[in-house]
């Protein structure tokens, strides 16, 4: 597969040529988050990338025009994706400035188009990201004021062109955010509540907990409905970027008819909108009218079931399915001791309710679960942002259920 790699034209000023054996050998990068990672390898593959290496929060891989499209429209676990137009090793913070002045920036978009500078680092040597980042900002401008007498306007919000810079101790590689807004943001979510989790985390949970679509699925605490718009999408086989744009349309080398034919092969393998075995609740109603307006702006008005309740009165819509749910850690029910009280009734109600379902909770306190009174089968660590969680899957069998009781009755 050939790499989707700008070239520059001729006559301009050639890009560095770093030391071949420095030189990483993927064209592209996809972040996600942490403990997602093998889901995201699997995504990408079936995107028609070639995966060169998995690292922690993301996955370097080689790509043409056609998987990084498709890449960005289908993968339900990246959070953006990245394209490499700049590796060079460095010594001074001076050497920077001089490696982005040399990239051919015209030849991948033109001056009319705003754009954004964002710089990460692991141990390198610098005084001051803002100082480095403001320099390969002004290099960018600087090699289009030789080129066109002009320079390309700045927007931190919400710019045409995002551009990264990723320093190591010796070394920084230059990207083209090929996404613009993170991959996350679907384009059709209206309403966040307090404690959202980010779409492609949820979507990672309904990939790590095994559930099939098809099969019923209760989210008892699902705030504004996230985990239920993801399980839809996967239920119906709908890319989740059909209603976005992306930062690669407004490159020099976008093809306009092979992103079409794309969307168009995307939405060929969509299933018919139908009443879906998913079910929602939560106690507030404030909240579950965000994620009925969610739901709506998304088409799935009247394909989910959604419920005002206490997650302790609810009784189970099936004789089995899967439970996915981020229940409170923090301030949504309250203070540390009103949830150590809480989750013991947590797991009263799935023991009492639930026989024959598999629930699956993520938590980021590591004290917390443990007064469920359930052992969990497992326990995988996932980010959610900044905070280490882990994602615990109990399997409430009915027969050991009903020999539990039995046995207490006796």
């Amino acid at each position: 597969m050939k790499p989707h790699s700008p070239k520059p034209q001729p006559g301009r000023r050639p890009a560095p040529h770093p030391d071949r054996e420095a030189l990483p050998t993927a064209s592209h990068f996809a972040t996600c988050p942490r403990g997602l990672e093998e889901l995201l390898v699997a995504e990408l593959k079936a995107a028609g990338a070639q995966v060169v290496r998995q690292l922690p929060a993301g996955v370097l891989f080689t790509a043409d025009a056609a998987a990084e499209m498709r890449a960005n429209l289908t993968s339900r676990t990246a959070t953006r994706i990245l394209r490499k137009v700049g590796y060079t090793r460095y010594r001074k913070e001076e050497h920077i400035y001089r490696a982005a002045l040399d990239l051919p920036w015209p030849d991948w978009f033109d001056v009319t188009k705003t754009i954004a500078v964002k710089v990460g680092a692991q141990n390198a040597p610098l005084k001051s990201l803002n100082f480095i980042t403001l320099k390969i900002k002004d290099a960018i401008c600087d090699r289009f004021r030789e080129e066109t007498r002009a320079r390309p306007s700045v927007d931190t919000e919400a710019p045409d062109v995002p551009v990264y810079a990723f320093f190591t101790p010796d070394a920084v590689t230059f990207y083209l955010d090929t996404s613009g807004e993170p991959l996350f943001k679907r384009g059709f979510k209206r309403e966040a509540s307090a404690a959202s989790i980010k779409e492609n985390l949820a979507a990672g949970l309904l990939l790590l907990s095994g559930w099939e679509p098809g099969t019923p699925l209760l989210d008892p605490m699902c705030g504004a409905g996230t985990i239920l718009l993801e399980a839809a999408d996967m239920a119906l086989n709908r890319a989740p970027g059909r209603s976005r744009r992306f930062a690669f349309e407004h490159y020099r080398d976008f093809d306009a008819a092979l992103w079409k034919r794309l969307k168009d092969e995307a939405c060929a393998k969509e299933k018919p909108l139908t009443h879906l075995p998913i079910f929602g609740a939560d106690r507030d109603r404030w909240v579950l009218d965000k994620a009925r307006n969610n739901l709506a702006a998304a088409g799935y008005a009247d394909a989910i079931e959604l419920k005002v309740s206490d997650v302790l009165d609810l009784k189970a819509p099936a004789a089995a399915g899967t439970i996915v749910t981020n229940p409170p850690y923090g301030e949504r029910i309250g203070e540390a001791e009103d949830l150590a009280e809480w989750y013991p009734l947590l797991g009263d109600w799935l023991k009492q309710n639930f026989a024959g379902w598999e629930a699956w909770i993520i938590s980021g306190d590591p004290l917390l679960p443990k007064a469920i009174g359930l052992k969990a089968s497992r326990r995988i660590p996932l980010f959610n942002g900044q905070i280490e969680t882990r994602f615990l899957q109990y399997k409430l069998i009915a027969g050991s259920m009903k020999a539990k009781r039995t046995d207490q009755a006796n």
